[in-house]
């Protein structure tokens, strides 16, 4: 009960926060005045205030929220006025009441109210776990968006560049062809590679506008709408161990929250399901006025009613063992979600290992001796020591290793992403967990409460 009471107060806080927030900051789309390149950091921001997915998860977690009141209240009381109307038989003064006003009310002597507020609490709770999830969903989208966007500029610009030096290589490989120097098979191998070229064009092109597409629907854009270019990816290794990301998703995957808030809602709904046998008392109060007094009151009474569960053994019994099983379907979730957060971190944790290989391979071996043979190769062929398909091989391959490189970098990205959105917290932040983060704010609303 102390967590639930702790992780309402946590509630409000950061419902008021995110009010404050909301009526201080700004909508706005369009990016910063000055800026020349794209910014990541500004594309998570436009989704964050922006998409109306997130926004549909943040109004339904407002209104679970206004559930606790509700749960926790008493029974409204009541009140009923009798007046008579007519009477048929002579009766002696002041020997029947012509008027009767009373007032009752039920007393939750129980606490099955205050259990049903923590159960509405906690699923206020797994309400607020289901929008960070949806947070963490848009937000990984939009940076792998943003690295496909980077990837295809970048593979797009290196096509160009490469286009125009086989053009430069073409031109020579005709004019030897001209002089009787060069094979008609040169020019031709020349052209052919040049059309391939053009052809990967559109590809990347068409990658683009994907890309571009995708981050304006997640900022609530026009799909259309123009971003300015984006900004060339960085290697930047993140020293990654595998246990402390195990520790880490545990501690702060909105599935396991939501599943941990689950099984406290139906622990709390099992409790009051078990204090259905006690009952509560109706205090009662009325007012009588006779049918020939002067006074306004005549008689003031006061009485109490029960009622008696007792007598409906099946029925509470029922409740009470539905209740039970779904307090053991609770942990079976929680369980399973646990077991897959697990699963799913080892998997992760292991694709970004391999694409942090390949990435650092490409960027220390493969992309500088293919530089080096393309350098060798050119210095050969024109001292016409190598052929023109060696040269044209040698610019093939280096232009390969170099597109992997870029798309090693972005799956790379991708993946940290994918990571990060999977444990629920930023591996580039300071070490501590979000746990910590509401734990330290629960604390903080006690403190404040007492």
């Amino acid at each position: 009960m102390i967590r639930l009471r702790r992780t309402q107060l946590t509630l409000a806080l950061a419902c008021l926060v995110a009010t404050v927030h909301a009526r201080q900051a700004p909508v706005t789309t369009s990016p910063p005045s000055g800026s020349t390149l794209l910014s990541l950091t500004w594309i998570i921001s436009q989704v964050l205030s922006n998409n109306p997915t997130l926004q549909a998860a943040g109004a339904n977690w407002q209104a679970m929220g206004r559930r606790v009141p509700q749960a926790r209240a008493w029974e409204d009381p009541r009140a009923s006025f009798d007046q008579r109307v007519a009477r048929f038989v002579g009766v002696p003064p002041n020997s029947f009441a012509d008027e009767r006003l009373m007032v009752e009310q039920t007393l939750p002597v129980s606490g099955r109210n205050r259990l049903r507020a923590d159960a509405a609490t906690a699923e206020a709770a797994s309400a607020f776990e289901e929008l960070r999830r949806k947070q963490l969903d848009a937000v990984s989208r939009a940076r792998a968006a943003f690295f496909r966007l980077a990837n295809a500029a970048k593979q797009l610009e290196l096509n160009r560049k490469n286009s125009d030096l086989l053009k430069q290589f073409a031109e020579i490989s005709h004019a030897r062809m001209a002089a009787g120097n060069n094979s008609q098979g040169d020019a031709l191998s020349a052209d052919t590679e040049l059309a391939r070229l053009d052809e990967a064009q559109f590809d990347f092109q068409r990658q683009i506008s994907d890309a571009s597409t995708e981050l304006n629907v997640l900022m609530n854009r026009p799909p259309e709408a123009a971003l300015l270019p984006p900004p060339d990816l960085t290697f930047e290794p993140v020293d990654l161990s595998l246990p402390n990301l195990e520790a880490l998703v545990l501690a702060n995957r909105p599935e396991l929250a939501m599943a941990q808030r689950k099984l406290e809602a139906a622990r709390a709904r099992l409790n009051a399901a078990q204090k259905e046998w006690i009952p509560e008392p109706s205090l009662r109060l009325e007012a009588d006025r006779y049918n020939d007094a002067s006074q306004i009151v005549s008689e003031l009474d006061a009485g109490f009613s029960i009622d008696l569960p007792w007598f409906n053994r099946s029925k509470y019994r029922a409740a009470i063992r539905e209740n039970e099983s779904l307090v053991q379907a609770a942990h079976h979730e929680l369980d399973a979600a646990r077991s897959e957060a697990l699963g799913l971190v080892v998997d992760q944790f292991h694709r970004v290992e391999t694409f942090h290989h390949h990435t650092e391979l490409y960027q220390a071996k493969l992309l500088p001796l293919a530089r080096q043979t393309v350098a060798a190769r050119r210095s050969a062929y024109e001292a016409d020591k190598a052929s023109f398909l060696e040269v044209l091989t040698a610019e093939q391959t280096a232009r390969d290793a170099e597109s992997m490189y870029w798309d090693h970098l972005m799956h790379y990205n991708e993946a940290l992403a994918e990571l990060e959105g999977i444990i629920g917290v930023d591996l580039a932040a300071p070490a501590h967990s979000t746990s910590d983060h509401h734990h330290q704010h629960m604390q903080d609303g006690d403190h404040n409460n007492e």
